[in-house]
């Protein structure tokens, strides 16, 4: 059965909100967004899934109490991964395909501005030899980085290139400035998946996903080399990625847009990131999800006929997804 992304809004990329760390002031305003452009409603929606962390929301089961967003009634299935929201998107994707629901909204939040994240992500690290150690996650994004560099598979100065940055201003974690790394974010996004007899009754032009996979290198960073990306190449070969005309990568760090341009072999005729990708705006759990969304944005408005988005989970690119998707 095929799938289509027919509608997908998301809240604004704040450096701090005001908020719980349960979402629910974010993500209302998105689904109303969303039941908006669609001509949805709670009730026609087949199934929910979402993506969040305990840990950044320092609670268990935070996932529960975001289901606040979506009210009591009618009664829903409902479903959650620990994780970029993008996961979710791909357990909802299988869900259609199954025949089980011909609906599902995707949502994802994130309260990054919560605690210390560059320390909260050193506890997806390896809980005996290396969380311990509490290496945060832009010093090992910086270790990533000067592998490449001493590998001369990229430069201080094509990082900044990425971004229009000055080598001029100081380092973060040699050889990240702050530049190079994606800001601190607060945000949620949601996008609905409909299927085939579905999805051209509730937009003119969808996003269908004609390849999605997505695949895992080893936890331990000493376990592989950092300076490329296995999972991303086999799960683009998987996705069926070539002839692509835009790409939105979720590298929140300058040297792995790089990095990922290069796994995915983009030509320099590919459009990446034109919404500015997590370095304009990283909201953890939600970033992912929202490359998916966005690429399917330039399908809805007929910019573009084939695009490509990506996204990470992990430190240093450990687990990568990518969905293909063609405008017909």
């Amino acid at each position: 059965m095929n799938v289509a992304v027919v509608g997908f809004a998301q809240a604004p990329n704040v450096r701090k909100t005001d908020g719980t760390t349960n979402g629910v002031e974010m993500l209302v305003p998105v689904f109303a967004e969303l039941f908006a452009a669609t001509g949805l409603t709670r009730s026609d929606i087949g199934f929910w899934c979402s993506g969040s962390s305990d840990y950044l929301a320092a609670r268990a089961f935070s996932f529960i109490a975001a289901v606040d967003a979506i009210g009591a009634v009618p009664p829903i299935v409902e479903s959650h991964v620990e994780m970029d929201a993008a996961w979710a998107l791909y357990e909802a994707w299988l869900k259609i395909r199954t025949g089980e629901v011909d609906t599902a909204l995707v949502y994802g939040f994130g309260k990054s501005s919560a605690g210390n994240l560059r320390r909260t992500l050193a506890l997806q690290l390896d809980p005996y030899t290396v969380a311990p150690l509490w290496p945060d996650s832009v010093t090992i994004a910086a270790l990533q980085a000067r592998l490449g560099i001493d590998a001369g598979l990229w430069s201080e100065q094509a990082m900044a290139d990425v971004v229009g940055g000055d080598l001029n201003q100081p380092y973060i974690a040699d050889p990240l400035r702050r530049h190079d790394c994606a800001p601190v974010t607060d945000g949620a996004c949601a996008v609905i998946l409909a299927a085939e007899h579905r999805a051209r009754e509730l937009v003119e032009r969808p996003a269908w996903i004609t390849g999605i996979e997505h695949r895992i290198d080893s936890g331990s960073l000493g376990a592989r080399d950092l300076t490329t990306s296995p999972s991303t190449v086999a799960s683009a070969r998987a996705a069926g990625a070539g002839g692509v005309e835009l790409a939105e990568l979720h590298a929140p760090f300058t040297h792995q847009e790089i990095l990922l341009r290069q796994a995915l072999t983009l030509s320099d005729d590919v459009v990446v990131n034109p919404s500015g990708g997590p370095l304009k705006g990283n909201p953890m759990f939600a970033a992912g999800l929202a490359r998916i969304g966005e690429a399917a944005r330039r399908v809805f408005d007929g910019s573009h006929g084939r695009v490509l988005a990506h996204a990470t989970s992990g430190p240093a690119l450990q687990q990568n997804l990518v969905c293909v998707m063609e405008g017909r």
